[in-house]
């Protein structure tokens, strides 16, 4: 490599000390090219959403869960800074789940708006709007105040269904073996019965959430019940 080049984690330290400078980390000094650059939170949400997996019967599109993030990515103050330059930047699209208090799942905005036309229309929505964009699962109501509505995932209701049920079921199956872990390798090649998306998509998510744990061995990864 030549003195003049400069590695992409190099421009990053770089890009992160000039902003620091600049304004103490406040994701306001980044630019849309920043966060397209810079950026390790969109590399790993596009790393999986390649690998989202396909659902029988259900058409939805790809989603990232934030507990997902957190487990591929070892500083959570940085994919949460970055996360939120993506939001302004609107790449992405971040919604609350009913499965957990600090559940949320992610879409990229051009895959939400895929099953948006009518919200790209513009112009004065009507009651007539909010009843179709209801019934075709884009808004919810809000509980609280019926006259407030959240933007909904399209088709999620049996998957947040599925995202609880293997959750449990993978924790039931680690706490029934000897130590309470499993070779990583190994319970990738697991079949969960009560939820039709992958191992991968739960181990990922339970590490993030901190439910689980993995431990370097001589013999691989272990993947293992957090103590606490």
């Amino acid at each position: 490599m030549s003195s003049s080049s400069e590695s992409s984690k190099a421009k990053k330290r770089r890009r992160e000390a000039e902003i620091e400078d600049d304004g103490g980390g406040n994701t306001e000094n980044f630019s849309l090219e920043d966060c397209l650059t810079f950026n390790d939170t969109l590399a790993a949400l596009h790393m999986m959403r390649a690998q989202f997996p396909t659902i029988d019967k259900v058409s939805i599109q790809p989603f990232i869960l934030q507990s997902q993030l957190y487990s591929s990515l070892k500083d959570r103050t940085e994919v949460d800074r970055e996360l939120e330059c993506l939001k302004r930047e609107k790449v992405v699209r971040v919604f609350k789940l009913n499965t957990g208090q600090d559940d949320h799942a992610i879409m990229f905005l051009d895959d939400y708006l895929k099953q948006c036309t009518l919200l790209s229309l513009g112009g004065k929505i009507k009651d007539e709007d909010i009843s179709l964009l209801m019934n075709a699962g884009l808004l919810n109501r809000q509980l609280i105040d019926p006259n407030v509505y959240w933007f909904a995932i399209p088709s999620i209701g049996s998957v947040l269904k599925g995202i609880s049920q293997g959750r449990k079921e993978l924790i039931s199956l680690l706490k029934r073996t000897k130590y309470k872990e499993m070779m990583m390798t190994s319970l990738q090649k697991k079949r969960l019965r009560f939820s039709s998306l992958d191992m991968r998509f739960h181990i990922r998510d339970l590490i993030g959430s901190g439910y689980l744990q993995t431990v370097q061995s001589p013999t691989g990864l272990l993947v293992q019940l957090s103590k606490d």
